[in-house]
């Protein structure tokens, strides 16, 4: 019954990984081939009370009750910053899933205190401690170079943006592939003597 449902959670979480890849995919074509407004939120305005003179490039409208940025007829860079702002996660929520796939295959194929699983446990581990970041910084980076193309001379640099507790889960994993990896080579150790 127990390799029955880690069987159905490798199916299941790399049915999820494909979706996700898929819609990364998919986001990603549809936005760039799409005409319509791209719009961003700034806190850099949150309280204060737009006027007709603010310094916002042309054709954006600003918008204090949200501080909101729109822009009719974006750029192709402004475009493709607005997709920093979704893409990013998707591509990392793929591929952290794709690996634990992997990792229960393992777990399905060579038992649960193996080398190969200690090591996809590793993999993954580094991928998320290392990945949130890394996308997190992207979508910053996004959000704030299309702020700055629609009001140059406004925002506060980039910012990070996306949930740190993943660096400690993603440096938990790390850890455990190594401690587990100790274990399996201390058990070849004492089999070997015995």
């Amino acid at each position: 019954m127990n390799s029955r449902l880690t069987s159905m959670l490798a199916s299941v979480t790399f049915g999820l990984s494909v979706l996700s890849g898929l819609a990364f995919l998919g986001i990603g074509a549809s936005h760039m081939l799409d005409d319509g407004a791209v719009c961003v939120e700034n806190g850099f305005w949150a309280n204060a009370q737009l006027a007709p003179g603010l310094p916002v490039a042309k054709g954006v409208e600003a918008t204090s009750s949200l501080a909101r940025l729109c822009q009719d007829s974006p750029s192709v860079g402004q475009r493709a910053a607005d997709l920093g702002g979704e893409l990013p996660w998707l591509l990392f929520g793929a591929i952290a899933l794709l690996l634990f796939s992997r990792l229960l295959t393992a777990v399905l194929k060579k038992g649960p205190f193996t080398e190969p699983v200690a090591r996809q446990l590793t993999v993954l581990g580094w991928v998320v401690a290392v990945g949130t970041p890394v996308a997190g910084l992207v979508v910053g980076w996004s959000q704030s170079w299309l702020v700055g193309s629609m009001a140059p001379g406004v925002g506060s640099g980039p910012e990070f943006s996306g949930p740190m507790v993943l660096v400690l889960a993603g440096l938990a994993g790390v850890i455990l592939g190594k401690i587990m990896r100790e274990g399996v080579r201390m058990r070849e150790d004492l089999e070997g003597t015995v």
